[in-house]
């Protein structure tokens, strides 16, 4: 009979290291996923998939509404009041950009820059405002 090469070994148990857990199935697998070759390209792609708003500028009516709320702001300032903000915020990137709504509470009104400032530091181009609204009303 020929001895085969393994049979010394076939029945032992498996070695495990005594200083080193043993690697999970994900960590091992992670050692063999593909490397992005071209820095920044998964996000490029991504990026391009995103589907971007076009700003359309208000018609008088909005407008008007618009004035007049803000008008009805003014003076309330101090109250701090809760308000719901529509605005909408162009891509830095690309084309386009997104509306977006924010409740919070407006800490003032530039007039001179057409600037609503919110109290977490946002600002919003009075251009870019597209409904305003007081959310005690």
């Amino acid at each position: 009979m020929e001895k085969d090469n393994y049979d010394d070994i076939i029945n032992l148990p498996h070695h495990e290291p005594k200083n080193h857990p043993r690697m999970s199935m994900w960590n091992r697998a992670a050692q063999f996923a593909p490397f992005a070759a071209v820095a920044g390209h998964d996000d490029a792609i991504r990026d391009s998939n995103i589907i971007r708003d076009e700003f359309t500028e208000m018609g008088d009516f909005e407008n008007e509404e618009n004035n007049r709320i803000m008008a009805e702001l003014l003076p309330r300032l101090s109250e701090q009041p809760s308000m719901t903000v529509e605005y909408f915020e162009p891509d830095q990137r690309r084309s386009g950009g997104f509306y977006k709504e924010i409740v919070g509470t407006i800490k003032k009104i530039d007039e001179y820059e057409r600037i609503i400032e919110m109290t977490d530091g946002l600002k919003i181009p009075f251009d870019f405002v597209r409904n305003i609204k007081f959310n005690d009303d």
